[in-house]
């Protein structure tokens, strides 16, 4: 989802960065970098120490997503990255499911205000699964919802975990560049669902299956 149906990374930032000022944590760039598709639980260890039990992960990761939706609701449709509802909509018929390692709030949040929900016969979020992205469980997972074997299945992925968990499941990967330009072991590389490749690709292996 974030920074594959909308470009969230940039906003993510900000508002880790404010809440770990909050609790007295300065973020760096080294830090920032860490939590790409990560899991909140993941993260907020990092940032803000091992020593944390369960209840103080969950409510430190539930008040920096408060705080990411307060900031993200007024720019939602500018944030949804280019030509994504288009391309939902022209392949509605496929069986899509989303895999996301976001909280459940940040979900309903991303797919209710954009209008997204109805493209996605099947949803997982990081929390359903016992291992995170870069495991392929949630991808395996929802490949077992939607009743489809790995290898006939495509990822989008902007994150190096992601892209790990797809090509540890046995699915092929399409990069959206919109976090990181070197991802590595993908089929295809798009900047965005504008990009005149994707389709072409997408015709190409349609017609060898």
């Amino acid at each position: 989802m974030d920074g594959v149906l909308i470009d969230s990374n940039p906003l993510h930032r900000k508002a880790w960065a404010e809440y770990t000022r909050r609790q007295g944590v300065e973020m760096t760039e080294a830090m920032q970098r860490r939590m790409y598709g990560k899991r909140n639980d993941e993260i907020i260890r990092d940032f803000l120490g091992e020593h944390l039990d369960e209840g103080e992960v969950f409510a430190h990761g539930a008040a920096k997503e408060a705080l990411y939706r307060e900031m993200m609701k007024p720019q939602i449709e500018a944030a949804l990255v280019p030509g994504v509802r288009e391309f939902l909509e022209r392949h509605r018929d496929m069986a899509m499911g989303l895999a996301t390692n976001a909280e459940r709030a940040n979900v309903e949040f991303v797919l209710d205000a954009a209008g997204l929900g109805a493209f996605f016969r099947v949803i997982v979020d990081g929390h359903q699964v016992v291992n995170p992205k870069p495991h392929p469980e949630i991808y395996l997972t929802v490949a077992e919802a939607l009743g489809a074997a790995p290898g006939e299945c495509v990822v989008f992925e902007d994150s190096y975990a992601g892209v790990e968990a797809g090509v540890a499941a046995g699915m092929r990967v399409i990069g959206v560049t919109t976090t990181h330009e070197d991802l590595a072991g993908i089929s295809l590389s798009i900047r965005d669902f504008t990009d005149p490749a994707l389709e072409t690709w997408l015709s190409s292996e349609t017609e060898k299956a």
